[in-house]
């Protein structure tokens, strides 16, 4: 209780670990939350649940909720889950695929992801696991990052056209991007060219200053 009164007036971490995947992890108080931080950036809670639940408010909480099945690729500490679970009132199935198992064992350890009932966690690399499911999702959300590094499958062909054959009709992809620079500006315009008149795309820019959010709605 003491750190946390204390982290209003400075950070105070209480965990740090190495992970080949993710480099640097720290766990730490900040404003009297735990929040999960790369070395250069937030990895969950923080900055990093208000860009997602911004996101999850354009598509509406009512029609979240009615959704049966969600798709979470890069979980991390699960900041968007607890968001689904505590705040939208989700009750359907949540998968969630990490890369990293150290990224999953502070997300249980700190933020108590192991309780979530309507949750399964996968561990596998992303781009594999859309390879290999035969599930369809509602909503698939995309929030991966090394530190601030976006990897480049994410913007190719291949898998935009996976992630769009695992989207129901009436689905929604919410992709959280970085934009730190020209090149990267340059390249969500190409992405969002990438979907026809069968997708309803949004972009909404400037979200925590370096966040640009994608909503895409599968028409038919």
């Amino acid at each position: 209780m003491l750190k946390r009164i204390l982290s209003y007036f400075i950070p105070v971490n209480i965990h740090k670990k190495k992970s080949s995947i993710s480099k640097n992890l720290e766990v730490t108080w900040n404003n009297g939350q735990l929040v999960l931080d790369s070395r250069n950036t937030n990895y969950s809670y923080g900055s990093l649940q208000r860009v997602l639940r911004k996101g999850l408010s354009y598509i509406g909480y009512d029609r979240i909720r009615k959704f049966n099945t969600i798709l979470v690729l890069g979980v991390a500490g699960g900041s968007v889950i607890k968001t689904l679970v505590d705040e939208i009132q989700f009750k359907g199935k949540i998968t969630g695929v990490e890369i990293d198992p150290q990224v999953i064992e502070i997300a249980y350890k700190y933020f108590e992801l192991n309780e979530i009932e309507n949750l399964e966690i996968v561990i596998d690399d992303a781009f594999e696991f859309v390879l290999k499911t035969k599930e369809k999702y509602d909503l698939i959300i995309i929030d991966i990052f090394q530190d601030t590094v976006m990897p480049n499958f994410l913007f190719e062909d291949f898998f935009i056209n996976r992630i769009n054959f695992l989207l129901n009709v009436n689905g929604f992809i919410l992709f959280n991007t970085m934009t730190l620079n020209k090149k990267d500006k340059d390249r969500n315009l190409r992405y969002r060219t990438r979907f026809d008149e069968n997708y309803s795309v949004r972009t909404y820019p400037k979200i925590e200053d370096h966040n640009e959010l994608f909503t895409i709605k599968k028409l038919k």
